[in-house]
């Protein structure tokens, strides 16, 4: 008998036991389950962005060595400050050599415009003069030797040879008056407009190297701050060589780059909260002002042979509703979640 119920305890002890191990692994799979779906779900996306601003890079036309720096970094500018001096002696010389040749043509104009010195014109008269005596002494020679040759008392050849001087002199005096009048009248319409030209070419010249002098001091386009210099005094720049950028903290804005299944929300105009953790983890306010494809080398590819495809990725340009203090380029801002 008592051998019975110690079989029945035994059986009964086996039974628990076996429900107790049943039990616990089960609750162990629950708890694995549970783990794996906190630790290895699908979790939200944390979207980070970075502030940067407008920036405008300071470069000149004139190559030369710098001569003196008027600002340095962090300082605040107007538009129309002189920020740095550049000396070219290259551009000296063209100045130089531009103003010999505007005062070279305006000689060679004033020429032009007076005509022929007065011993000129005195001695194209004279010319004139003597040609004409000599054609009057032609004219009576012919006249006689003519009568002489109808007289049958000359002969036809030194008739001929007297009607060839006469031509001769004829054409001589026309020659002697032509260069008479050329001198009394000056120089030619065209060859006074060709001087003119000149004239102006040689102030072109001059506008031309003036404006590359004002190039050797070059003025800020707009108001902001010096946030880098590139060279040193002393040391040579080329044409349109950086020389500093200047920053508007101003027009600040975030670039954040977000996957395409997450823009459903998101328009132009909308409104997304965010916090700057460089500023204590400040509560701001932006704006989307523009949605741009950043192209297929930042697609976002698919892991799963099924029920998912590649997405691409758009970068989103936010600016702030209000202005921030202390808000600078480079820092972190972060959306809140569940925005998205």
């Amino acid at each position: 008998m008592n051998t019975e119920n110690n079989n029945t305890t035994q059986a009964t002890n086996s039974t628990k036991s076996i429900i107790l191990g049943i039990g616990i692994i089960a609750i162990l799979m629950v708890l694995i389950a549970s783990a794996g779906f906190i630790f290895f779900g699908e979790k939200e996306d944390i979207i980070t962005g970075q502030v940067e601003v407008d920036e405008i890079r300071i470069a000149g036309k004139v190559p030369g060595r710098i001569a003196e720096f008027l600002v340095e970094e962090g300082q605040s500018v107007k538009e129309g400050d002189t920020l740095v001096r550049i000396y070219s002696p290259e551009v000296l010389a063209k100045l130089e050599q531009a103003e010999a040749a505007k005062a070279a043509a305006e000689a060679q104009n004033q020429k032009a415009i007076a005509g022929a010195r007065k011993e000129q014109k005195e001695g194209a008269y004279e010319l004139w003069q003597k040609a004409k005596a000599g054609l009057e002494v032609a004219e009576k020679s012919f006249a006689r030797v003519e009568k002489l040759f109808k007289e049958g008392v000359v002969p036809a050849q030194k008739y001929d040879e007297v009607l060839a001087q006469l031509k001769a002199m004829q054409a001589t005096e026309r020659a002697a008056r032509s260069q008479y009048d050329m001198a009394i009248n000056g120089a030619q319409r065209e060859d006074k407009m060709a001087a003119q030209a000149l004239v102006a070419r040689a102030s072109g010249a001059i506008s031309e190297v003036d404006a590359y002098m004002k190039e050797s001091a070059l003025l800020a386009p707009s108001a902001g701050t010096v946030s880098e210099i590139f060279p040193h005094k002393g040391e040579l720049v080329g044409t349109g060589a950086p020389i500093m950028n200047i920053a508007d903290y101003t027009a600040t804005r975030v670039l954040c780059s977000v996957r395409e299944d997450k823009l459903a929300k998101i328009k132009h105009g909308s409104k997304l909260k965010a916090t700057v953790p460089a500023l204590g983890d400040k509560a701001i306010e932006l704006s989307v002002v523009k949605m741009k494809d950043m192209g297929s080398y930042a697609t976002w590819k698919a892991t799963k042979p099924r029920d998912e495809h590649d997405l691409r990725t758009f970068e989103l340009t936010l600016k702030p509703t209000a202005s921030i203090e202390g808000l600078l380029p480079g820092m972190t801002v972060v959306l809140d979640k569940g925005q998205l």
